[in-house]
């Protein structure tokens, strides 16, 4: 026989649930914003100081902070989102993000939440019959809440693919 929750610890698992629905639905629409390319609503997710950073899980594992992207604050996310809309060449692709898994692994005292979830990115070149993986692994996750919604402070992509395509253009 289960012993009978007292009335708070329903009202706890609610809001679990509900902010972890939250992190699915920012997962969706940050996914549908790649897949489609719009570039400018994909930087619109991070916050001011928000940092985008795309690493090996061998350098995540050794605490070595070298990745293969580097965004400081949301005005380099911009300037990236940009540089891959205007000025970059590379060929054309479809990409579908697959985001599951996901977790809340703890909030701050100053309301931060810490998220993790898997990844997964499929590439079909225009040229190419064929879909590939383009890159598997976690995203770890620092999210705020604001006015406008959750906005990410963090967001850490640790690949665990060994061999990265030459083509990193659109985020992961």
């Amino acid at each position: 026989m289960l012993a009978k929750n007292p009335a708070g610890a329903n009202v706890d698992l609610i809001g679990a649930m509900l902010l972890r629905y939250e992190i699915e639905q920012f997962n969706s629409v940050y996914a549908t914003a790649l897949d489609e390319q719009r570039l400018t609503d994909w930087a619109d997710m991070f916050a001011e100081d928000g940092a985008y950073v795309v690493l090996s899980r061998e350098n995540e594992d050794r605490k070595h902070p070298v990745g293969l992207i580097y965004c400081e604050n949301r005005g380099m996310i911009r300037d990236r989102a940009f540089a891959l809309q205007k000025t970059a060449m590379f060929a054309p692709r479809y990409l579908r993000h697959i985001i599951s898994n996901v977790q809340v692994t703890g909030q701050s005292a100053g309301g931060e939440i810490s998220a993790s979830a898997n990844y997964i990115v499929l590439q079909v070149l225009f040229d190419r019959p064929d879909a590939k993986i383009h890159q598997i692994g976690i995203y770890k996750d620092i999210f705020r809440r604001t006015e406008a919604g959750l906005r990410l402070v963090q967001r850490r992509c640790v690949y665990d693919n060994l061999l990265v395509d030459n083509a990193l253009c659109i985020p992961v």
